[in-house]
């Protein structure tokens, strides 16, 4: 069963399915099937508006990008240069030939248009944003969490769950077989950010697993989990 069709309390129910969604973790499917309950569904169509606005301000960070002012020289150069020093002629004008080639310029410049700004920009670093739903078997506890590799730090979303009196949640990395690297204690609220050490950046934009422990309160005592993992998930890029 999918997490779109498993929408009880165990599972975080229709809030982590539509902060999900607007992340774009969900497989396939699941996302069809997201996608058609907010057009059959008012309620939930509202629950991924408000996580639209919740994440938004992450999309302000992203500067708009326009192409280099030489794809449009380009296309010009493809459309109307051969044609620019003959006036047209009513059977030029008439002509299919005329056309046919017109419309395969047309196309060749589009794909200037398209190629152009792959060609000539550098080679794009790693991805910049990933995204992790942090869940767990037989607990409550939901996180959504991502990665802002320019920011150097980790934004963590509460779905739901509480750490109870005198307990912390404690954020780890595990990557592959070595032991797990403390994060650092998660604030309590429903929105916290964490810095990240140089020394975990590399790891994590790779997509090393995140995972939450209960601790007592301040931490683990011992540099290690101490308490049950109550929440993790691999991070992907969006």
């Amino acid at each position: 069963m999918t997490l779109a069709e498993d929408n009880g309390p165990e599972r975080g129910g229709d809030d982590l399915l539509a902060a999900e969604y607007v992340l774009g973790v969900l497989a396939a499917d699941e996302r069809q099937i997201a996608s058609r309950r907010i057009d059959a569904e008012a309620a939930f169509a509202r629950l991924v508006d408000a996580w639209e606005a919740h994440f938004a301000p992450m999309a302000a960070a992203y500067a708009a990008v326009e192409p280099p002012a030489s794809v449009k020289v380009a296309i010009d150069r493809r459309l109307f240069a051969s044609s620019a020093s003959t006036a047209p002629s009513g059977g030029l004008w008439a002509s299919l030939a005329f056309w046919r080639g017109l419309a395969a310029a047309a196309i060749a410049a589009l794909a200037v248009y398209v190629a152009l700004p792959y060609v000539n920009q550098p080679v794009r670093p790693p991805e910049t944003r990933l995204v992790a739903s942090l869940a767990a078997d037989n607990s409550n506890v939901k996180y959504l969490a991502v990665y802002d590799a320019a920011r150097h730090e980790v934004g963590l979303s509460l779905v739901s769950g509480d750490r109870g009196a005198g307990k912390d949640f404690e954020l780890w990395m595990i990557e592959g077989k070595n032991a797990p690297v403390s994060m650092g204690v998660i604030p309590a609220g429903p929105t916290a950010r964490m810095a990240v050490t140089p020394a975990v950046q590399q790891k994590l934009a790779q997509g090393a697993v995140l995972a939450v422990s209960l601790e007592p309160s301040g931490g683990s005592p011992t540099g290690q989990p101490t308490g049950p993992v109550v929440a993790a998930g691999d991070l992907k890029g969006i």
